[in-house]
């Protein structure tokens, strides 16, 4: 054992290791970690995979789907052989074959108010890699009302949004997006289309702001919007504040 790390996690995790910012204390802090990544589709299947490779102890994965063909243009957790399977069943699989040191929670279960935030209490953060707007205010609301942080992120054809939230001291997600939209009025993921590799994109960005937060690095996307354009190939961040009349947060005190 070198620092509380076993010879295997030395040679698995070395990369990491040498880096000033992560170090052997960050690589501790990652493998005491966890980890609910709400959905397991085109967002949350890179989000899982590199939090696993990074060494993250617990990764719960919720999703109530099961595996279809046109998943897989986008949602790399999962393979051909896995058509018809559940979702949580095939990423624990995947997981576990990349790193068998990470325990993996499964809830096959659709995301709504009700069991929100028994979901979202017993992990340290939550990503939110859902497909849908209300499990988006509905995941929110939960990661405010228990005071965990939230690495959002949405994706739409070729755009992608990113944002983390730190319950009173950033903006959340209904502070950004006040109104919910009625569903009619939204193009769903199969009408509006996206191209796989824009959703890993995206997915990496949250994975990276998800480590950090574990690892204690700082500097994160924390009152910030990053808005990415694939298209054009281009990154700008936009500075966002609270809403003093927020819904969800304006009760919480913080910076």
């Amino acid at each position: 054992m070198e620092h509380g790390l076993s010879e295997e996690q030395v040679k698995r995790y070395s990369r990491q290791l040498a880096m000033p910012a992560i170090g052997v204390e960050g690589q501790r802090k990652l493998l005491a970690g966890s980890v609910l990544v709400a959905g397991a589709g085109g967002l949350g299947s890179p989000v899982a995979l590199y939090l696993a490779a990074a060494g993250v102890g617990t990764i719960g994965i919720a999703d109530e789907d099961r595996v279809d063909v046109s998943n897989l243009q986008r949602q790399i957790l999962h393979r051909t052989a896995d058509i018809g399977i559940p979702k949580v069943e095939s990423a624990a699989r995947a997981l576990t074959d990349l790193n068998p040191g990470v325990k993996v929670h499964k809830h096959p279960v659709t995301i709504e108010s009700g069991n929100a935030g028994d979901l979202v209490r017993p992990y340290d953060l939550v990503v939110g890699a859902v497909d849908n707007l209300r499990a988006r205010y509905v995941l929110n609301d939960a990661c405010i009302e228990q005071r965990k942080p939230l690495v959002e992120a949405g994706v739409f054809r070729m755009e992608g949004l990113v944002t983390t939230i730190v319950p009173g001291k950033t903006p959340c997600y209904r502070c950004l997006f006040p109104v919910e939209p009625r569903p009619d009025t939204m193009l769903c993921p199969a009408e509006a289309g996206i191209l796989g590799s824009v959703a890993g994109l995206v997915g990496c960005i949250q994975a990276t702001e998800a480590i950090k937060i574990l690892a204690g690095i700082e500097t994160t996307l924390a009152g910030r919007l990053l808005v990415v354009n694939a298209q054009e190939m281009s990154f700008r961040t936009i500075d966002v504040n609270r809403s003093p009349n927020c819904a969800a947060c304006a009760h919480l005190a913080g910076a």
